[in-house]
């Protein structure tokens, strides 16, 4: 029973750390292909709009976070429901061959597209024969 007209406040996890700790996440499923100038990877994220998408790079990794309206999703009444219920949190190693002063991220239909540039050092050239 509540006093002296106390409210009843119901915490709403809004910081990033807070709802790693609490709330449920689930792996993407993640393409990843080259080409001669970059590597990118192509993260399944549906339901996650962009201003719920969190990117960055710590130490030697790139990590990618998506939150979905959670007591939403869960109070559907499924039919069938084959997909993991969850925001979505993967964390990949990367090698000093990104440039990672041009990595470039863009969210598009539930898909995040990540570009990892490669520093010209890394990259193939050609030898010119004399």
């Amino acid at each position: 029973m509540l006093e002296n007209n106390q409210a009843l406040v119901v915490k709403e996890t809004n910081s990033w750390d807070e709802a790693l700790k609490n709330e449920k996440w689930v792996t993407p499923s993640v393409d990843i292909y080259e080409t001669e100038d970059e590597f990118v990877l192509l993260a399944n994220m549906p339901g996650v709009s962009r201003e719920n998408v969190k990117i960055k790079l710590e130490d030697e990794s790139l990590v990618l976070m998506g939150r979905i309206n959670f007591e939403e999703a869960k109070d559907r009444k499924y039919i069938l429901n084959e997909t993991r219920i969850g925001n979505f949190y993967r964390k990949f190693k990367i090698s000093d061959s990104v440039d990672r002063d041009r990595v470039d991220a863009k969210l598009e239909n539930g898909k995040m597209v990540v570009t990892l540039p490669k520093h010209e050092r890394v990259k193939p050239r050609s030898i010119e024969i004399k």
